[in-house]
């Protein structure tokens, strides 16, 4: 199963980590499917480090302060399975301690400044395509569209 990450800086492309973490891959696809994603913004923005969003606190019009809102319900880290490790390109799930994801995901922009977050964080899938857009990224650009390709 694959993605398409539309935004307002051009298209990334994902291949999931099914096996590895297969509930963080539906839960992901899920929300994707329903349009959760639609409009929100990339909220933070750390330059080699990573790229985040999935807030629904960073869609336009919202009150809350972005990077605090999640879909209504958690789910468990999946990081004792292969692929475990924060290399550039990589999709993982934020979350505010163990067990605590729910929509924000983020993309790692380097290794070098991310493999402390091995074991830590769900890595559920991986750049194709997008390397370019990746570092195009700046805070309050824009998540257009999330497309799975089954």
């Amino acid at each position: 199963m694959e993605a398409i990450i539309n935004t307002n800086k051009g298209v990334m492309k994902v291949s999931f980590y099914e096996t590895d973490a297969p509930n963080t891959v539906a839960n992901f696809v899920k929300l994707a499917k329903k349009g959760y994603y639609d409009g929100l913004k990339w909220h933070r923005v750390i330059p080699n480090f990573v790229i985040q969003g999935g807030c629904p606190n960073s869609r336009d019009g919202e009150k809350g302060m972005a990077g605090t809102g999640g879909p209504g319900w958690q789910i468990d880290c999946e990081t004792k399975g292969d692929n475990q490790y924060h290399d550039r390109g990589v999709l993982s799930m934020a979350h505010a301690g163990k067990n605590t994801g729910g929509s924000q995901f983020f993309v790692v922009h380097s290794r070098s400044n991310t493999s402390h977050l091995d074991g830590v964080h769900t890595c559920f899938g991986k750049l194709t395509e997008g390397e370019d857009v990746l570092d195009s990224i700046r805070e309050n650009d824009s998540i257009d569209s999330i497309q799975i390709i089954d």
